[in-house]
């Protein structure tokens, strides 16, 4: 049973000094999700199924199978994250929450990967590591777009 006791969380918040529109842009639109995530096929509306790819690796064709279950521009976007990676997590099936909060001068940008069981220790350090990195992408790509 996967209840979320047994299960844990990454979380990564940031402020983006740039406007939830642009942030939102950033995190919906294929060509700026490329940039700074993965190539993907994703579109911003509840029960479209995409797909993103990365680098393949023996046994693992580098495809991370999603499907959106929320999009509120500016607000929040959610979306399921399947994979089966050998030697990191044979069914990987957890949700990513981005919660987008406007300030003054900005966004408080918030993520939550959830639901790592206690067997995919190294899928929850590998994500604990990937979102560091795809945040500094974020930023970066978020930097060039107007």
């Amino acid at each position: 049973m996967n209840n979320a006791a047994e299960t844990r969380t990454v979380v990564i918040e940031r402020f983006m000094p740039h406007p939830a529109e642009k942030v939102w842009r950033a995190l919906t639109q294929q060509p700026l999700i490329e940039e700074w995530l993965m190539k993907n096929d994703f579109e911003p509306v509840k029960g479209r199924h995409f797909s993103l790819h990365t680098q393949p690796q023996p046994g693992w064709d580098g495809r991370i199978d999603c499907e959106v279950l929320a999009a509120e521009p500016h607000r929040l976007l959610t979306y399921t994250w399947n994979a089966s990676v050998p030697g990191v997590s044979d069914d990987l099936r957890t949700v990513v929450t981005f919660t987008l909060d406007p300030t003054d001068g900005g966004v408080n940008l918030r993520m939550e990967q959830s639901g790592f069981r206690p067997s995919e220790e190294r899928a929850y350090q590998g994500a604990q590591y990937g979102w560091q990195h795809f945040f500094g992408k974020l930023e970066t790509t978020l930097g060039k777009i107007a």
